[in-house]
């Protein structure tokens, strides 16, 4: 068992030796190999070593080649890039050609419209391509020079193509610096922007104020650019003003603008006749619409210039418009403010003061900033010339009347003098609703400015009232002045009566009465004039009335009769001739053109002079038989002849007749003829 066990591990260990050394011997086998193998990477070493050295310079070669291209791909790309902007210039200016031909042959105003803005935008189009091949040439160029310096100078390539691409160079130089700015300032874009200028002027120009009636052409479209465009209309001159402006022609756009907006505004202001002062009337500065046509220009300027430079442009645009626009109508209102101060012309200030209150707050809005400051000043200026005006048109016309600068005598027949009929038409035409108002605010401000802004002024309405009751009390100074230049004893009453009478019924109801006050007019004026009434009655029947005095005859009542029948008789004779003579006076001397009144007069001449006559005539009716002595009813009728307002020469002396004298039919009907021609009611005399 045990040698057994021997046998065998002698065994393994024998196999053990053997394995050894086969491990040995490949161990050995191996360190040969590995030897061989560093022989073989020494030269393996070696061969890269010289295959580097070989291919170094190939690398570089290859390095400085990229470089080029990366050089030469830079100054190429944008070169294509330029190109590509020349043929997008070409191309759009036939473009542009194609939409001109359309534009100007196209009749209907919407489609002509359309058209013109696709014509803008092409422009655009064309200016931007221009401006980029402005902007890229430059550097462009810049850019191949150094290449082809970097060819010539390196020798990276050929001489042929270093030779070519200098060539191409030189063109492009040449091309860049010809044809850019003979597109640019003489080609199809100058062209175009000379059209666009047209156009623009043109479009304006048909733009017309609608207070006149001279809409555009295009009556369907809706108002809502502008008070003067349709929104198609804005937005088309809204292009071309950018378009303009984007192309130096912001100076020649602003002076279209103003021009011709300046010249359709003064169309509008130029309706008044240009010789103003003569033939200016009250009502025409309302058409003149000055607000509404600086309103309408600053909607245009900001719809049209809003655009440019940030909005800069177009209140300066605005200013200058309106500056023309406004230039006439403040010469226009200090012309009139300057000019003589007739009374007459008060109405005038005051139409316009009215017209520049009611403009007050819409000029304010209008130019409102730095830019309308000059034009709010003038405004101003010219509102405190107004006033200055009016009110020394006023008070000088209270002077001129008390003053009595008509320099003319009293009417000689005792009619109502024309100072006094113009005074109190005048004084009437201002109390009115269209003139009260305005005066009493001038009135005011002219209190306000001379006492100060603290001081508290009266209301409108009694300014107003005192300073009337000043020009009436001296148009009354001046009646009593003409009433006492009178050398017959009955005209100064004929003249008072007439002219207070004329003072109150051409004033009673009507503004001037009620802004006075009906018991202020009676007092003052009707009666007055009554009293004339009676001061005539006794001045000119009074004297012929006592003729007829009978207590004479009764104090010879007792003597013989025959003295009492000359008496009486000679009474009669007295009365006759007296009655001739102031008959004849009436017709020749005396006149009362008011109907109502001589209407009065004549009863109240009939009542105290005919019952006079009539008891007289029928108590010595047995005495005055003897001859022909006029009978009652013949002095009634020659009393209605003498007032009956009309042709009075039949009226004249009396002859002693009987009362069937056989004219008395024909005088009648004359009287009733006179009466029936020249009858008037009480309207028609009021207006006087």
């Amino acid at each position: 068992m045990a040698l057994g066990e021997e046998d065998s591990t002698i065994t393994k260990l024998e196999l053990a030796c053997t394995d050894l050394k086969k491990l040995l011997l490949t161990s050995s086998k191996l360190d040969e190999n590995l030897a061989n193998m560093d022989k073989k990477f020494d030269s393996i070493e070696e061969i890269l070593t010289t295959a580097a050295r070989r291919v170094a310079p190939l690398h570089s070669l290859a390095m400085t080649t990229k470089a080029l291209e990366t050089r030469i791909s830079r100054a190429v790309s944008p070169a294509l890039e330029l190109l590509d902007s020349f043929k997008l210039a070409e191309s759009l200016q036939h473009k542009l050609l194609e939409l001109s031909s359309k534009v100007s042959s196209e009749k209907n105003p919407k489609k002509r419209l359309r058209k013109l803005i696709k014509y803008v935008d092409c422009v655009d189009k064309l200016n931007t391509t221009i401006i980029k091949i402005s902007q890229d040439g430059e550097p462009v160029i810049q850019k191949l020079q150094e290449v082809v310096e970097f060819l010539s100078r390196t020798k990276a390539t050929d001489q042929y193509r270093t030779h070519r691409l200098r060539e191409t160079l030189v063109t492009l130089k040449a091309l860049y610096e010809t044809e850019v700015d003979a597109t640019r300032f003489d080609g199809l874009l100058d062209e175009a922007l000379l059209n666009l200028q047209d156009e623009f002027e043109g479009m304006l120009q048909k733009l017309r104020h609608q207070s006149i009636g001279e809409a555009y052409e295009d009556k369907e479209a809706e108002m809502v650019g502008s008070d003067l465009a349709t929104e198609m209309e804005v937005e088309v001159l809204r292009r071309i003003s950018e378009t303009l402006a984007s192309n130096d022609c912001l100076d020649i756009c602003i002076d279209i603008f103003v021009k011709v907006r300046y010249r359709r505004a003064a169309k509008a202001l130029m309706r008044l006749n240009p010789d103003y002062l003569r033939t200016y009337t009250s009502e025409e500065i309302d058409e003149m619409e000055v607000g509404e046509l600086g309103d309408s220009k600053k909607k245009l300027c900001i719809q049209v210039l809003g655009g440019i430079l940030e909005g800069v442009i177009w209140p300066e645009c605005f200013v200058k418009i309106a500056d023309k626009i406004m230039a006439v109508f403040f010469r226009f209102g200090e012309g009139v403010a300057r000019s003589s101060k007739e009374p007459q012309k008060l109405f005038k200030l005051l139409d316009m003061f009215d017209s520049l209150e009611k403009l007050k707050i819409q000029f304010s809005e209008i130019f409102e900033g730095e830019a309308g400051s000059g034009i709010c000043t003038r405004f101003r200026e010219l509102e405190k010339l107004l006033v200055h005006a009016s009110c020394k048109v006023f008070w000088e016309f209270g002077l001129k009347i008390e003053g009595n600068a008509d320099g003319l005598p009293p009417p000689q027949d005792g009619s109502v003098p024309k100072l006094v009929r113009y005074a109190i038409n005048y004084l009437k035409y201002l109390a009115t609703e269209t003139h009260s108002v305005p005066m009493a605010k001038v009135l005011r401000t002219e209190q306000i400015w001379k006492a100060g802004i603290l001081s508290k002024p009266e209301t409108d309405e009694n300014l107003l009232k005192d300073a009337i009751l000043n020009v009436m009390e001296a148009l009354q100074r001046n009646v009593e002045s003409k009433r006492s230049n009178y050398k017959d004893k009955v005209l100064p009453h004929v003249f008072a009566m007439n002219t207070y009478w004329y003072i109150y019924m051409r004033s009673r109801n009507t503004e001037l009465g009620k802004l006075l006050g009906e018991q202020y007019m009676k007092k003052k004026y009707k009666i007055v004039a009554e009293e004339s009434a009676y001061l005539y009655q006794r001045q000119a029947w009074g004297p012929l009335v006592r003729l007829l005095d009978e207590e004479e005859l009764k104090m010879q009542s007792n003597e013989i009769t025959a003295n009492v029948g000359v008496l009486i008789r000679g009474k009669m004779e007295a009365f006759l001739k007296s009655f001739d003579e102031i008959s004849q006076r009436h017709i020749e001397s005396y006149n009362i053109p008011d109907f109502d009144l001589r209407e009065q007069i004549r009863a109240a001449t009939l009542k105290f002079v005919v019952p006079a006559y009539t008891e007289f005539w029928n108590s010595y009716s047995s005495v005055l038989q003897t001859k022909s002595y006029i009978t009652p009813e013949s002095v009634k009728r020659r009393l209605g002849q003498i007032f009956n307002g009309g042709d009075r020469v039949d009226a004249g002396r009396s002859k002693r007749r009987d009362s069937r004298d056989r004219t008395a039919d024909r005088a009648s009907a004359s009287v009733e003829g006179d009466i029936k021609d020249f009858r008037r009611t009480r309207s028609s005399t009021s207006d006087k």
